[in-house]
């Protein structure tokens, strides 16, 4: 009997996920979860073979032990003849991993609503220098530089779960500029240098407009980016957004009255401290620590920001959360969901906090940084596969059909 051990690996968020029985390969309602998946993300697959060999590797990805590399996953499975199999099925075959992420998004959204679309940040320490991307990188998560790679994903979370669906892989310059470098990882033409704030905008509009999901709320952070151009994007692909900003972020404020009207763009931080009789309590649950009830004060201000693509001001919302009434606020937040009150949007900012426990508890260890082969196709087949494998363990541990919500009308975005 195999076991799924919970643990975290380099942990960044402290406490569990939630109170979690280890999970058993022979458990009927897992080995469900297994196998509807396998059969709604694999049915693009024409062969028997390569619907065994994906079965295989999200199964070796569950229960192999260790590092999630192709011979671990394959010592699990069969063996040195399944090494080889499962090697040229991940790095050298031609499937697309696209249609198996779009088929892994329609299951989510089937099975538990997700309430808002959180891009996360994915930094993958390499020692060597041939794996794709490979670059020295700032990590937002470490708040340092390191050498490895680095992608962003987009992430389906509730207040109960969340899962990876889709990711953009960064390509540094040398890896975009130079061709023997490019077709040796096989970089797909037409690829060219994103910064982070473009890649991460990139990967929400790509699941938006290609695969018929509802689309939801984009959670990102834009701290250290250019804003406007970000969030114009973002407005131009129709999808509703909530970006973290920095606090010398400068917006106008579009409401007649309140502090700060006709005195042209100012700091957020200067906008909300100048409200501060705006702010009321809000209570949310905290996924962080075993969903324990807290209370923050949380105020939301009319702003504009100008659309660098319009050359028009855009109306959005600027929320503060603070801890201490005495100092300033610990997360500024700018939305285009200008409908919605204070507290629902504040506990929407929460489900970054759902996403950060669940990649520690079950994303180290389903290997979604664990792919050791050097190709760009390579990469993305194993992250999508490990996506799933990280899908079916939050949802094994997650009770049927549960939908808490958060009480949001967020489908329209202004």
């Amino acid at each position: 009997m195999n076991t799924i051990v919970l643990r975290r690996r380099n942990s960044a968020v402290p406490g569990p996920i939630r109170d979690r029985a280890p999970l058993t390969s022979d458990t009927a309602g897992y080995d469900g979860v297994v196998s509807e998946l396998s059969t709604a993300l694999f049915a693009e697959f024409r062969r028997k073979d390569q619907r065994m060999k994906a079965e295989q590797y999200l199964r070796g990805l569950l229960f192999a032990e260790g590092r999630k590399s192709i011979r671990n996953i394959a010592a699990h499975v069969g063996g040195a003849a399944a090494e080889q199999a499962l090697h040229h099925f991940i790095s050298s075959s031609t499937w697309d991993w696209q249609p198996m992420r779009a088929a892994l998004a329609g299951y989510l959204e089937r099975s538990c609503t997700p309430r808002a679309w959180v891009v996360r940040s994915l930094h993958i320490p390499k020692a060597g220098e041939h794996s794709v991307g490979v670059d020295r990188l700032f990590a937002p998560q470490l708040g340092q530089m390191f050498r490895g790679q680095q992608a962003f994903g987009v992430w389906f979370a509730s207040e109960e779960l969340s899962a990876p669906v889709n990711w953009r892989l960064m390509l540094p310059d040398q890896w975009v500029n130079d061709h023997e470098r490019r077709d040796r990882a096989e970089v797909p033409e037409g690829l060219g240098c994103e910064s982070q704030e473009e890649c991460a905008a990139s990967v929400a509009i790509e699941a938006a407009q290609n695969w018929g999901v509802t689309r939801r709320p984009v959670l990102l952070d834009l701290r250290g980016s250019n804003v406007r151009p970000t969030l114009a994007r973002l407005a131009a692909a129709q999808v509703p957004v909530m970006g973290r900003i920095g606090a010398s972020c400068r917006l106008t404020v579009a409401d007649r009255a309140m502090p700060g009207f006709g005195a042209g763009p100012l700091p957020a931080q200067q906008i909300l401290e100048s409200t501060k009789g705006l702010r009321r309590p809000v209570h949310w649950l905290d996924p962080a620590a075993g969903r324990t009830s807290r209370t923050s004060l949380a105020s939301v201000v009319r702003v504009s920001l100008l659309n660098p693509q319009t050359g028009r001001q855009r109306p959005m919302l600027l929320l503060g959360e603070w801890h201490d009434p005495q100092r300033p606020p610990v997360q500024v937040w700018l939305t285009d969901l200008t409908n919605a009150p204070v507290a629902p949007l504040l506990r929407l900012t929460k489900l970054t906090r759902r996403v950060e426990q669940d990649f520690a508890e079950v994303g180290e260890e389903v290997g979604l940084r664990d792919f050791v082969g050097r190709s760009f196709r390579g990469w993305h087949r194993h992250i999508t596969l490990a996506s799933a494998a990280h899908a079916a363990t939050v949802l094994s541990a997650t009770d049927e059909g549960l939908d808490v919500g958060l009480g949001l009308g967020l489908q329209n975005a202004a």
